[in-house]
């Protein structure tokens, strides 16, 4: 009686493994962080009027996105949400956070450290980065094939994406992938608008920090 209640055992767990392992094992690789390019060399001014470039993110997860000061729309929500992004890394000296503009002519180093202390950004490794006009755009549109452009018919006059960009310690863009249903969808950036890609945009830090 007692054999045939471990036979009976043995045969649920068997059953249950071959349904429920690969489900566990498709879950734990949704872990894995996707690599992208690898961050061009640049080299820009911060709001200190210090020059920064791809030496001081060394070893560093950080966070970029394209904004302008005067930005009417999108880039206000933006920083704000980058804002609960420091608060949730506050004092961790490997994370930081680059914020391009892609209105150089305008955002000055003064400029930017006042919209900086506006908008609370006390993070020591938070860059407000400024530059040649062509070499900004070259770093957005080539370098991380994230549209940013002058259009006099849109408002502010600028043209951009709302998308967050996650760089990991060897300076690749990083993301993950998407469970839905049985598809995976690979994302590449992170909506800078949106509640539930800031919340993986937190976790995938984290993920990275830890490596």
């Amino acid at each position: 009686m007692k054999k045939n209640s471990y036979i009976a055992i043995t045969f649920v767990i068997l059953i249950f493994g071959i349904y429920a392992v690969p489900k566990i094992v498709k879950n734990f690789a949704g872990n894995q962080l996707l690599k992208f390019e690898k961050v061009p060399a640049f080299q820009f001014t911060d709001q200190n009027d210090k020059l920064v470039d791809n030496s001081n993110f060394e070893d560093k997860v950080y966070v970029v996105e394209f904004f302008f000061t005067s930005c009417p729309t999108i880039c206000p929500r933006m920083n704000e949400n980058m804002v609960k992004i420091q608060n949730e890394f506050y004092g961790n000296p490997s994370f930081a956070i680059a914020s391009v503009s892609i209105d150089p002519e305008r955002d000055s180093p003064e400029v930017l450290k006042a919209y900086a202390k506006e908008k609370g950004a006390t993070l020591k490794n938070w860059y407000f980065l400024t530059g040649e006009k062509d070499d900004v755009y070259n770093f957005s549109n080539d370098g991380f094939r994230l549209y940013a452009g002058e259009n006099k018919d849109v408002e502010g006059g600028f043209e951009h994406s709302g998308l967050f960009a996650l760089i990991d310690k060897e300076a690749y863009i990083s993301s993950r992938t998407v469970v839905n249903g049985e598809n995976d969808t690979p994302i590449k950036f992170y909506n800078g608008l949106d509640d539930t890609q800031i919340q993986w945009l937190k976790e995938d830090i984290k993920l990275l920090l830890k490596e």
